[in-house]
């Protein structure tokens, strides 16, 4: 990796320049030109390494997603996971290890369209499947630091949004005509030209100045999590990942979800519903590490400085990638031959 694909990849996952040349002030503070940060971005791209660069939206601030799982016999699980990735409305899809081995996340317009896609991946698949949206978020961020390593506990004082916190924001989050266009019209990445915000504005007949203020409103109401460059983690040298899940007492989640959410090395946490009799599991987190030792040995960490050893879990380690992309909020039909992404990636 080259110092100027470092920098790129490190420090701009976060704080992209809402500006109308934002590249060309970047290659300023690297001391390049704006064609090579562009070309750079354009390489990393078809090498895998970035996903897009753009928004990242915060989940329930608009739309509704959901996690889900279904358990498939081994030899029907790709045919299954082709049905799924073509689906607009999936955006991840993982094998895990797991009797639940097929993993997705739907994010759609409204929770009755993600209602009818699982509905839908239900009976196509003859799979029963798992449905379990979010209640309480403590930590998502699927930032990378790739020159600092693990070091412990974060610092600061994120405090994540409360039940009712998240009830407001789907509430009242509701998007105006104009910041639908803008989301659908951003949603999947920006394009690598010297100014993307005309082009985006050019396509939903808004003004590269109304484009750069709509993001930036979006930001500040926390429906954009962040801009940036979305990274992949496994060609990043994050060759193993495992999503954790535990079983922990109502009254207990939320502080242990907190605890465990304070750890750089945890990318999410967050409170699920059980479905008994067939997954007891309430709490989850995903730890990405260099390899599978790492993981198992983060994974102790939490148990040790949390409290958590007598707690039932598992550790559910990815196995392939399907698909990752951006979520879509805004879709148009269904994608009918959505390309199994990196298949054969082993450790997600």
């Amino acid at each position: 990796m080259t110092d100027l694909e470092l920098h790129l990849l490190n420090d701009y996952q976060r704080d992209f320049p809402l500006v109308p040349a934002p590249f060309g002030v970047i290659a300023g503070r690297l001391g390049v030109s704006e064609a090579l940060v562009l070309e750079t971005l354009a390489q990393l791209q078809e090498r895998g390494a970035v996903s897009r660069v753009g928004a990242v939206f915060r989940p329930h601030s608009i739309g509704a997603s959901s996690l889900a799982a279904i358990a498939v016999p081994a030899g029907e699980l790709e045919e299954a996971a082709r049905l799924i990735s073509s689906y607009a409305e999936v955006n991840h899809n993982y094998e895990r290890e797991h009797h639940y081995n097929l993993w997705f996340v739907v994010a759609a317009t409204d929770e009755t369209r993600v209602r009818e896609v699982l509905a839908e991946i239900e009976h196509r698949t003859g799979c029963p499947v798992l449905h379990l949206p979010m209640i309480e978020d403590y930590h998502i961020d699927l930032g990378f630091d790739l020159v600092q390593p693990h070091e412990g506990r974060r610092t600061g004082n994120r405090r994540a949004p409360s039940r009712d916190m998240l009830r407001h924001t789907v509430a009242t989050a509701v998007p105006q005509p104009s910041e639908t266009a803008l989301i659908g019209a951003v949603q999947q990445g920006l394009l690598l030209v010297s100014r993307p915000f005309a082009k985006i504005g050019e396509s939903i007949g808004l003004s590269e100045s109304e484009v750069i203020a709509g993001l930036a409103q979006l930001q500040d109401q926390g429906v954009i999590k962040r801009i940036g460059v979305v990274v992949r983690h496994h060609e990043l040298g994050y060759r193993a990942n495992a999503m954790v899940v535990w079983d922990i007492t109502d009254d207990l989640v939320s502080a242990l979800g907190h605890c465990i959410g304070k750890f750089d090395f945890v990318t999410l946490c967050y409170q699920r519903p059980r479905r008994l009799p067939a997954w007891r599991y309430n709490l989850f987190c995903m730890i990405h590490g260099r390899d599978r030792d790492e993981v198992l040995s983060l994974v102790a960490q939490l148990e040790e400085q949390c409290g958590l050893h007598d707690v039932p879990h598992e550790v559910l380690f990815s196995q392939r990638r399907f698909k990752q992309c951006g979520a879509r909020y805004v879709v148009n039909g269904q994608e009918t031959a959505y390309p199994a992404q990196l298949s054969a990636v082993s450790g997600g």
